[in-house]
């Protein structure tokens, strides 16, 4: 069962923004400058209008008329540079900010326990890492840019409105009950319909991913119908929650549309009035028009582009909630002592469902252990416990006499390393791909012992055949990897971290039987003079342990040498005998 990773408050997304502001002063306030100065500027050419109509009432001279008109038309040009210029800082600025919180994502994602992202599942992960950092670099580049100019326009308009006409001002205050109104009742409602929409997509993007990746296990156990539905229904939901959003938006939108239209309206009355009373000529209500006509245009970008920013809020929460949440401190300190000891550790994916229960157990240094079981039993939970990958939910692990759970990643592997059936080759040079273990001592590993790993591990002829030896490139449109291959490079991985103890989770099951073969053939150089814990589905592989432990319902019902357990004739002899 999977749970979702944390979102960030909205307190922290407020705290982000002040801090990103803060950190790009200089650029923030040059961006700024601009979009007041194009404010500035466009606030010039309603006054020239009206000058320009009590000129021709008043029957002007042409030359004054003229140079009017003139300079109208520079004031548009120059309005129109500084817009452009404005949108065009806030883009770079938004481009700078986007590329610095795209590392601090990578960064807090690479930092996350490793327990933590299988149980909230890579489909989450990468529709953060994806579809909603492209949601935030959208609005931080156009949205917020936008926006701002708008509501820097509306804001010196309303200005220079009650200073050049404080009576006909006063019929922008018709639209203040409407628009208050209504803004309130939708901002109370479109947060969280955002954020459950994002979520609904989130899952689709998982439940997607998921299928594609084990398309030929659903094609396998015949799940492929089922699949399809758990997509449909995926699908459904997120449509659903475009629905709710839009239907929002069908109530919001045209209530927002009246509320700029009623100023003017007023505002040609009450004009209408006060030229009868000799209270204004016919140039300022000029002026008071197109101030008001002016300000529809900014309200109805700022209404174009809140959508946008407002997706964006949701999806900053999803991307700033992607950190770290451990707070103790790691031990950093080697354990001094190479045995395990298991006490009373039970686990449970979620609250409610335990899956582990009492679990105690003793692996002395050096010794093979295989973890048998029927299937569900609990074996391999057992087995990312024993790795540190997950920390178990009461009871204690510990290597050495020092807790697993509390060792720092880099000393973690060192000492217990978990060997799967799924390894993965990275895109990058052979190099890059082996040298990911760190080195004890320190520095690079050198040429000569990525070789001696490769060797150990049954690969330094296909490496030596390479076009560009230890520097050619793998992975995705490079050199393709067979799966046999892949995990012989592991195995050259785990030569190179030198843990003392390993956990195998059925390392060879994916692999055809010839395959299987040779690879077991380099696991067994490898696993020499190491402690072994092999999590056996297949039970040939237990009968050459030191000692089986069997794993029945989440406790251990069984352990000793395979000859005795065969011998007694309880769980383990009953689940050979089925084998056979």
């Amino acid at each position: 069962m999977t749970t979702r990773l944390p979102l960030a408050s909205r307190r922290e997304v407020r705290q982000w923004v002040r801090r990103t502001a803060a950190e790009h002063r200089r650029e923030f306030s040059v961006m700024l400058s601009l979009f007041f100065l194009a404010t500035l500027i466009g606030l010039a050419g309603p006054q020239l209008l009206g000058l320009l109509v009590d000129g021709v009432v008043g029957h002007g001279t042409t030359v004054r008329v003229d140079l009017l008109a003139a300079a109208f038309v520079v004031v548009l040009v120059l309005q129109a540079w500084a817009k452009k210029a404005a949108r065009l800082r806030g883009r770079v600025f938004g481009e700078r900010v986007l590329a610095e919180n795209r590392e601090r994502f990578v960064k807090n994602a690479l930092d996350l326990p490793l327990g933590t992202v299988e149980a909230a599942g890579t489909g989450d992960l990468l529709s953060r890492a994806t579809s909603d950092v492209s949601r935030l670099d959208h609005a931080v580049r156009f949205a917020a840019p936008e926006i701002l100019i708008a509501t820097v326009t509306v804001l010196l308009t309303t200005i220079a409105m009650i200073v050049t006409s404080p009576l006909l001002a006063l019929a922008l205050l018709v639209a203040v009950p409407l628009l208050v109104s209504v803004n309130v009742w939708y901002q109370r409602r479109i947060p969280k319909a955002f954020a459950w929409m994002l979520d609904r997509w989130g899952d689709l993007q998982s439940v997607t991913h998921e299928t594609v990746e084990g398309a030929r296990t659903a094609e396998a156990l015949s799940l492929t119908e089922r699949r399809l539905r758990t997509g449909h229904h995926a699908l459904d939901q997120a449509v659903l929650g475009e629905r709710r959003m839009r239907s929002y938006q069908l109530r919001w939108l045209p209530s927002l549309e009246i509320s700029y239209v009623l100023p003017i309206a007023a505002l040609l009355l009450l004009g209408l009035f006060a030229y009868q009373q000799g209270w204004a000529g016919l140039g300022t209500i000029t002026t008071m028009l197109a101030y008001a006509q002016a300000m529809t245009t900014p309200l109805n970008e700022a209404l174009f582009w809140l959508e946008d920013l407002q997706v964006a809020m949701a999806a900053a929460r999803r991307i700033l909630g992607v950190q770290s949440t451990e707070t103790a401190e790691k031990v950093t300190d080697v354990p001094r002592g190479r045995d395990i000891e298991v006490r009373d550790v039970r686990f449970g994916y979620t609250a409610d469902r335990e899956v582990l229960h009492g679990i105690d157990l003793s692996v002395p240094r050096g010794e093979r252990l295989a973890i048998v079981g029927p299937s569900g039993a609990g074996k391999s939970t057992l087995g990312r416990l024993l790795a540190g990958i997950s920390a178990p939910t009461a009871g204690s692990i510990q290597v050495g006499g020092t807790e697993v759970s509390t060792l720092a990643d880099d000393v973690l592997r060192g000492e217990v390393l978990l060997l799967t059936q799924e390894h993965h080759t990275f895109s990058g040079t052979l190099r890059e791909n082996l040298a990911l273990p760190a080195r004890r001592g320190g520095g690079d590993w050198t040429d000569e012992e990525l070789t001696a790993a490769l060797a150990s591990a049954g690969a330094a002829e296909w490496a030596a055949g390479l076009p560009d030896g230890l520097d050619t490139k793998l992975g995705s449109g490079a050199y393709s990897v067979p799966a046999g291959l892949a995990q012989q490079l592991a195995l050259a991985r785990v030569v190179l971290a030198d843990p003392h103890t390993l956990v195998l989770d059925e390392a060879t099951s994916l692999l055809d039987t010839g395959s299987a073969r040779e690879l077991e053939r380099s696991l067994n150089a490898v696993l020499e003079g190491r402690t072994v814990i092999a999590i056996a589905h297949r039970l040939h592989t237990a009968a050459a342990a030191d000692r089986v432990a069997v794993v029945e319902g989440g406790r251990i019902t069984e352990l000793g040498p395979h000859q005795d357990l065969i011998a007694a004739g309880g769980p383990y002899s009953r689940l050979v005998e089925a084998a056979s």
